[in-house]
């Protein structure tokens, strides 16, 4: 039941992309309309999905590739919908929500399979420290999407040809201000994540911190988020260099997030886990 209902809520993500992207093209708000209530359903039964996993294996669901995409897809279009409410961002569903279905697709390619959990993973800390680090991810991939936001706004005002992308994508003030919130919601999370995980590794092999290549990676994402709102707060940076930032940061959390994962070997490989 729950690849059913996975496969059903990738196929109403994509309908709810081409809605957003025909939007930002057509500035139609019938079309957001639409686009948002597919969008709204197909979330209610990813959440479904995620639910009946986790009944099925008998575990969370947040041990495998498959697992963790999925939920970090989930979590973005929550947070999304989530701003939207109450924020109400122009074209941000154009950036957004692509996003979230690649990420989806890239789950969907993953195997389905549910194995038994094995011993380190059998701790009421998996759910709390997967959930915590996800959503921090989650938050940071609407960040970098109001970073590149703000990029394309600014090379527009810059090169003053104020037309047509000028009038679909919110001003550079409400999107500067969107990203620190960002920030300040996402690292407390990252903090949080790191801190959990600590305590869950002492739990499970009697050490806080061994210098895992995962850990390590970790630590250097929150020494980059770290440094950038360290310089938003103390030294005022604002507009283009905290947008830059967020992209570096972001594109250092992907290849903590993914490339560790699949490239070293570690106590947090996918491949050690279920060898």
């Amino acid at each position: 039941m729950h690849n059913f209902l996975f496969q059903i809520a990738v196929l109403i993500y994509f309908v709810s992309t081409i809605g957003f992207l025909v939007q930002v093209i057509t500035l139609r708000k019938d079309v957001e309309r639409i686009a948002t209530i597919f969008l709204c359903v197909g979330f209610g039964l990813h959440t479904a999905a995620l639910l009946t996993r986790w009944l099925a294996g008998e575990h969370p669901p947040f041990v495998n590739l498959y697992d963790s995409l999925s939920f970090l897809a989930w979590a973005m279009v929550g947070l999304f919908l989530l701003f939207q409410w109450q924020h109400k961002l122009k074209s941000f569903g154009a950036f957004v929500v692509p996003l979230a279905m690649l990420v989806m697709t890239a789950s969907s390619l993953q195997s389905k399979a549910i194995v038994p959990l094995p011993p380190s993973l059998k701790s009421i800390w998996l759910p709390i420290h997967a959930i915590i680090c996800l959503s921090a991810d989650a938050i940071f991939a609407l960040a970098s999407c109001i970073a590149i936001m703000f990029l394309i706004q600014e090379r527009q005002i810059k090169n003053k040809r104020l037309g047509a992308v000028f009038q679909r994508l919110p001003s550079l003030e409400t999107l500067d201000i969107m990203n620190r919130r960002c920030l300040t919601l996402g690292f407390p999370l990252l903090t949080l994540g790191i801190i959990t995980g600590s305590i869950w590794a002492e739990e499970a092999w009697g050490s806080y911190w061994s210098w895992d290549p995962k850990e390590t990676w970790s630590l250097i994402t929150w020494f980059i988020y770290a440094a950038l709102l360290h310089q938003r707060l103390t030294v005022g940076w604002r507009g283009r260099k905290a947008a830059i930032m967020t992209l570096v940061g972001f594109a250092v959390l992907v290849f903590t997030f993914l490339g560790v994962s699949l490239l070293f070997s570690g106590a947090h490989s996918y491949a050690t886990w279920f060898k």
